[in-house]
Formats: C-alpha cells, structure tokens, sequence
C-alpha cells in the first residue's frame, strides 16, 4: 500500500525541523554559544520553536500515516497535512516574533496543530471502533 500523502507531510516535516535546527545554528556560531542560550533570548526562542516541532511531530505524523494506511480519502489527508504545516508555521513564526509571549501567530498555530493531532486520533479511533462491527 502507498502511502505517499502522508510521506509528502512527512517529509515538508522534516525540512521544517532541519530548517528550525539551522536557525540555531546559525545562532550559536553568532554569538559564540555552544550549548544552552547563555541568557540569549534570541537563541532560547529559536532552541524552542525547533523543540516544540519535534516534540508535537511525531505523534502528528504517526497519526496523519496510521490515517492514510487505513484508507482516509486523499482529500483530507491533503487537508490535514496542509493545515499542520501551516500551523507549524504560524506557531514558529508566532514564538519568535511574539518574545515567547502571547502572539496571534503563536496561537492559531498551536490550535491548528493540535486540531489536526486531534482531529486524526478521532478518524482513527473511528476506525477502530467501526471495523470491530
């Protein structure tokens, strides 16, 4: 079985996670800081905006694959990871323009994030539920 829409989300997943990670290491060459933030502000959003990802992707990925081997309509497997995406987006855009406080972007992003997170674990607890029949 294929399972190519979920790769693709997968896979824009993972060049956001490398993405964030160079950020900080751009950073810490910037500012001399090999390990931790040394009280660096900009480099202790940046060290959280890349460990949030990788904190809420997996379960987010593992959902969005389980989905599509249990044969979710491309559409919204399409819909679900496009929404992810951008809501990671939004979440890292958000933390860092915001200062770790509240921001718009913050916000929606994380909401989204979690609305996919829990929009998947309910598509597969319905198929779980309604294959038992």
């Amino acid at each position: 079985m294929s399972v190519a829409i979920s790769g693709l989300y997968i896979s824009i997943t993972a060049i956001l996670v490398v993405m964030f990670a160079m950020r900080v290491i751009q950073l810490r060459r910037k500012h001399k800081i090999g390990l931790g933030s040394s009280g660096n502000e900009e480099l202790r959003l940046a060290n959280r905006v890349h460990a949030n990802l990788v904190e809420n992707a997996p379960i987010a990925m593992i959902l969005l694959l389980v989905a599509e081997q249990n044969h979710l309509p491309g559409l919204f497997l399409h819909i679900l990871g496009i929404v992810w995406v951008i809501g990671r987006i939004l979440h890292a855009i958000g933390l860092t323009q915001g200062r770790g406080g509240y921001h718009l972007g913050r916000f929606w992003g994380g909401l989204l994030s979690w609305l996919v997170i829990l929009i998947l674990a309910g598509i597969n607890f319905g198929y779980f539920f309604f294959s038992l029949g």
